[in-house]
């Protein structure tokens, strides 16, 4: 089982954005480019992140795999349609 400590950053600059990345490597991988549109980083978390860890807006298996092949995974808010159809689900009775 793959299991790394991840940090997870938010994006001072725009809402719902965030940098998960090896918390042995930290931001080191990442491009200074990016880094320039991100903003400034704040540190929103630390975890351990396995395949299997339930996130809101990503998926654990892939945000490993980025972060194995890249150094990051860089996760981007959601656009509006997406959610009004979080809305639309949470309103929904059954």
């Amino acid at each position: 089982m793959v299991k790394i400590l991840c940090n997870i950053y938010r994006s001072p600059k725009e809402e719902g954005m965030y940098l998960y990345v090896d918390r042995k490597t930290d931001l080191e991988p990442v491009p200074e480019e990016l880094l320039r549109r991100f903003g400034k980083p704040v540190l929103a978390m630390t975890m351990a992140l396995t395949p299997e860890k339930k996130l809101a807006r990503a998926d654990a298996s892939r945000v490993l795999e980025m972060i194995d092949e890249q150094g990051f995974y860089l996760q981007m808010p959601p656009r509006p349609e997406e959610c009004m159809q979080e809305i639309r689900n949470k309103n929904t009775f059954f």
